[in-house]
């Protein structure tokens, strides 16, 4: 069993959340990471603490599964090794080969990018990066010795496993060829991609799980339809802060339905999970049975599988990664 899960927003749908509940709950062999590099946090609470991770993945939480970066992933060996040291996990910890390596070097070129300060990056030298992947002039992780205890060939290890979860980040609408393009990272982030990032081939894919928000938000510059002051955002408790950049996430009341439903087709969604209903509808806190939650927040459920077309599955009600309602033995729509 091969499970991808993706973000279908603008990032911050809560993807460590959902990943961390499903390394403890489905028990995976593999935890693998797909997608650009430490331009993307998530936050992960467990047991009442609070992990903010940009590169090793969220699944970490499993202590018996096998921790994976593929090689679509650019890392940055300083942010890496120090994720490492916090968790307590490079005895189980694997990186590919062939994975890019980003520089000090990488990281001034973003900083000093007129073109990154009016897109909003995260300044984390992804960008320059994934360009010198592209002129074939970067350089591997490979050629870091601090990183050579690590390296591995993920392709076989993934293809070899049994059950494996695969961690996508950033999200669909800032993929660089489906999102809001430019204002868009600097790989497509997709379902498709995520897969071919850790070596896994099309027809391995059991399971896509699309990770929405109950409302929308995202980081940088960019449209964002039906967008809400910060004071209303406040008023609301969705006033929330990138992970990695500390800047005010900009909020939407709304789902965007029609996106959603394109987001869900372009990753080939098999299901949805949808987090901080708690947040959206006050209430629902920690709730772990569906009916449970209040009729409103069903309603809400209900109205958006069915805008969509895809199940909602998994639901969020707070921030622990035991706060969930998982629907996924019901039957399909």
């Amino acid at each position: 069993m091969i499970t991808i899960i993706v973000g279908g927003q603008y990032g911050d749908e809560g993807k460590g959340k959902i990943i961390s509940y499903l390394a403890i709950n489905d028990n995976p062999e593999i935890i693998a990471r797909g997608g650009v590099g430490p331009n993307a946090g998530h936050q992960v609470y467990y047991k009442g603490k609070a992990y903010g991770l940009r590169l090793v993945p969220c699944g970490f939480v499993n202590e018996k599964s096998r921790l994976l970066i593929g090689a679509g992933v650019f890392v940055d060996p300083d942010v890496l090794l120090k994720e490492l040291e916090m968790i307590g996990a490079k005895d189980r910890f694997g990186i590919d080969f062939r994975a890019g390596l980003i520089t000090k070097e990488h990281i001034e070129r973003d900083i000093a990018s007129e073109n990154s300060k009016k897109i909003g990056t995260t300044k984390t030298g992804c960008g320059p990066a994934v360009s010198d992947r592209v002129n074939r002039v970067g350089k591997t992780v490979s050629d870091c010795p601090e990183l050579k205890r690590y390296l591995t060939d993920v392709p076989k290890e993934v293809n070899a496993a049994k059950k494996v979860l695969v961690e996508g980040t950033q999200a669909f609408m800032l993929s660089n060829l489906y999102g809001t393009y430019p204002f868009v990272t600097s790989k497509d982030v997709s379902a498709s991609t995520i897969a071919a990032d850790v070596g896994l081939g099309p027809t391995k894919i059991d399971e896509v799980i699309m990770v929405i928000k109950s409302y929308t938000t995202r980081v940088g510059n960019g449209p964002l339809k039906d967008e809400i002051s910060v004071e209303e955002a406040k008023k609301r408790n969705m006033q929330e802060y990138g992970t990695v950049s500390g800047r005010p996430r900009r909020t939407s009341l709304d789902l965007h339905f029609d996106d959603l439903k394109n987001a869900a087709m372009i990753n080939g969604a098999t299901q949805i999970a949808i987090t901080k209903i708690d947040i959206k509808f006050p209430g629902n806190e920690h709730v772990k049975e569906y009916n449970k939650l209040t009729k409103e927040a069903r309603d809400f459920i209900e109205k958006t599988e069915k805008s969509i077309g895809v199940p909602i599955t998994i639901i969020g009600t707070g921030p622990d990664a035991s706060d969930i309602v998982d629907r996924r033995s019901r039957k399909r729509l």
